[in-house]
């Protein structure tokens, strides 16, 4: 596995669940921080995809858009986001159906005062106006670090949007771009 992984050659490989667990393993026990995980690199089964989530604290940059996660996998997301002293900046979800109960979810690791994510990106996510007072709620909050937010391509509806905008009215918010 240490062999594959240094080569690069474990993209080309279809990892079983197990594989998965083992490499992240060896991923969070290394010391070196990540400047990029790309969870699409791994050719593995959706169950192989959740054993390689807690990677996400080891690195600088997660995209983890398009791997079919849903709302499921935002309970370990939230959880590494609020790991101590994590060096996660940026957070892409694009393309993965996690609708309003995983926005909810990963809104409670995004309020932790631990939580560093700078850009959020959720675009195309099954989201629908329920998720909008969540969001408003972490653009709010004086825990927040989260500078640009990219929710293109969801079902948000106008009244609820209204919602985000009192968020970004909101003198603790650090927002500097909503997409």
């Amino acid at each position: 596995m240490q062999t594959s992984l240094r080569s690069g050659t474990l993209s080309e490989t279809e990892l079983k669940p197990d594989q998965c667990s083992a490499l992240a393993y060896l991923l969070l026990m290394s010391e070196e921080v990540l400047e990029e995980f790309d969870l699409k690199t791994y050719n593995t089964s959706e169950e192989g995809y959740q054993r390689l989530l807690p990677v996400v604290k080891t690195c600088k940059r997660a995209l983890l858009d398009g791997c079919k996660l849903t709302y499921e996998s935002c309970e370990s997301l939230a959880s590494a986001l609020q790991t101590p002293n994590s060096p996660l900046r940026e957070l892409d979800l694009s393309y993965n159906d996690l609708g309003d109960r995983g926005v909810e979810l990963l809104c409670v690791g995004l309020t932790s005062p631990l939580c560093n994510i700078h850009t959020l990106v959720l675009g195309q996510c099954g989201l629908t106006e329920g998720c909008c007072s969540d969001l408003a709620s972490v653009l709010s909050s004086p825990n927040s670090q989260l500078k640009q937010l990219e929710l293109r391509d969801n079902d948000l509806q106008d009244s609820k949007v209204a919602l985000l905008s009192a968020g970004l009215e909101d003198p603790d918010c650090k927002l500097h771009t909503l997409g």
